[in-house]
């Protein structure tokens, strides 16, 4: 693909791994001056492959050694770009020699997992002609494509669905595995595929355990020993550990649409009702009847569920998670929470405020502790080839910035791609645009959505 960013709108992430700072410096002859380390970004944690630069405030004339846990050169510069690959905690120290008399500093760093923070865009791949793939986007606006195969050396699975991060774990479902829709095999890592959540390095794969399943589609996770997966004839849960993969009885009419995980229960549309699941157990925990076709079932930042529904009138509710009951609903009469062809939610939510676009360009506001929905911008009229809208729009839960996929058409042109980010507080400006990454994108997920 022709790799090219039209504008970096993404935000420097401020959610680091949490060390200390420890900063010493050696006794010096009395009048001599001593030397300070200065952490020039203020950032005690960084993504592997990611700078941190660091500087010594030294008297004039000094030469400097600069450490990495213990090694490191000789060098006049008093700037140091702190480069590294290897997770953990590091020691950065630096000596300053001048008029004979040494004086030393020292800061500790933390490196995080490449991928811990930012956004991944999961793709299909072509069905008959190749496998998903896995694109991810930086705090810093940076892409890296084709993330699961530069980690592993293998491939994702033939129509990759959905992916859940539990636990500094990420679990990926495909549709077909190994095979790809007409049943000629493929070489690729299969169904369900699990990795470390900060680096993508493979854990495990499980196919044969899940050879039963009929086009699964969606994924997520209560713990190591739940894994609730779906397919054609409903919800199953899944044990890793002892491989087994269990029907949940009443569960045959999930719907093919994004799973919410709250207080530890799975939040499920099907067709008018919402089904709950629970760990360890075979059967239903409840089904809500919504009495109208649900087309979006999303967690609320206070632990609570949206749950979109369409009708006349189509309408946004959200429902207690202990106790099922309706805390409020409010009717949509402008535009459409409809989830369309995709396999997406109608709705995304940051706070009190969601956006819906009905699988369309066409971006809508819906501010629910007001009952005020507003029309904020339609996608085509300010992003080139934004024709046709893959599965749907997602806000970002840190930034509040909403991102689109879109492609200029089928055949050979959904090679011409966009990812699309808009920031509706300066007046529906497109924060950021990635071109041609996609290849049919199956979602959008942000990494702080699992925190």
């Amino acid at each position: 693909m022709k790799k090219s960013v039209f504008a970096f709108g993404a935000f420097v992430a401020v959610a680091l791994v949490s060390c200390s700072k420890k900063d010493s410096t050696e006794p010096m002859p009395v009048g001599t001056a001593g030397v300070e380390i200065i952490n020039v970004l203020s950032q005690n944690g960084v993504a592997q492959e990611d700078t941190l630069i660091f500087k010594a405030k030294a008297p004039q004339g000094s030469t400097f050694t600069w450490t990495v846990n213990g090694k490191g050169t000789t060098t006049t510069d008093s700037i140091f770009k702190f480069v590294s690959t290897d997770l953990g905690e590091h020691t950065i120290a630096v000596t300053a020699s001048t008029n004979n008399q040494k004086a030393s500093s020292q800061a500790s760093v933390a490196v995080y997992g490449k991928y811990k923070y930012g956004t991944f865009v999961l793709n299909e791949g072509n069905m008959t002609t190749e496998n998903g793939s896995l694109t991810f986007i930086s705090p810093k606006g940076v892409v890296t494509d084709s993330a699961y195969f530069k980690a592993n050396g293998t491939q994702l699975g033939n129509v990759a669905q959905d992916l859940y991060i539990n636990q500094n774990k990420i679990y990926i479902i495909s549709q077909n595995g190994k095979k790809n829709a007409v049943g000629a095999s493929f070489n690729n890592d299969g169904l369900l595929i699990v990795a470390n959540a900060e680096t993508l390095k493979k854990e495990a794969a499980y196919n044969d355990e899940l050879a039963t399943l009929s086009w699964p589609t969606h994924v997520a996770v209560l713990n190591e020993e739940n894994v609730i997966i779906r397919d054609n004839n409903g919800l199953y849960r899944f044990n890793p550990t002892t491989k087994t993969l269990t029907f949940i009885k009443g569960s045959r009419s999930a719907a093919k649409l994004t799973m919410a995980v709250s207080n530890n229960k799975i939040f499920a549309a099907a067709g008018s009702k919402v089904f709950v699941v629970e760990p360890n157990k075979d059967t239903l925990t409840y089904a809500l009847d919504m009495k109208a076709s649900v087309s979006g079932v999303v967690k609320a930042n206070d632990g609570n569920i949206w749950v979109s529904t369409t009708g006349a009138p189509s309408k946004i509710s959200k429902i207690n998670y202990r106790d099922y009951s309706l805390i409020k609903s409010n009717d949509i009469i402008t535009g459409s929470v409809s989830a369309g062809f995709g396999a997406t939610p109608g709705i995304t939510a940051k706070g009190d405020t969601l956006y819906f676009s009905g699988a369309g360009t066409k971006i809508y506001r819906h501010v629910f502790s007001m009952g005020s929905t507003e029309f904020m911008v339609d996608a085509k009229t300010v992003v080139e080839n934004a024709n046709i809208v893959y599965n749907n729009i997602a806000v970002h839960p840190v930034t509040g910035e909403v991102y689109l996929n879109t492609i200029k058409a089928y055949g050979r042109d959904y090679l011409i791609n966009n990812i699309s980010t808009f920031n509706f507080n300066n007046k529906a400006v497109v924060s950021a645009n990635y071109k041609n990454y996609t290849n049919f994108p199956a979602g959008i997920f942000f990494t702080e959505s699992y925190n």
